[in-house]
């Protein structure tokens, strides 16, 4: 199911990468880390509030075993 129009205050995983000026996998890395949860929309296609992805997008992110250090 693709949204032809999101209601206002809300923005799909890519709209939220492009906003965020990531990739989609990062937003999705962000919710699976627990730094942004869904707010509307189904599992296969997620919701987030505009003001929950500013926040995870400025939250400290904590380095994973194994990854490159953040810059």
């Amino acid at each position: 199911m693709r949204y032809t129009s999101v209601p206002p205050g809300l923005l799909t995983t890519e709209l939220a990468a492009r906003a965020c000026g990531v990739q989609p996998a990062t937003i999705r890395d962000w919710v699976r880390r627990g730094l942004l949860h869904r707010t509307a929309g189904s599992p296969r296609h997620p919701l987030y509030a505009v003001d929950d992805v500013t926040a995870a997008q400025h939250a400290p992110k904590t380095n994973r075993p194994g990854q490159r250090a953040q810059r």
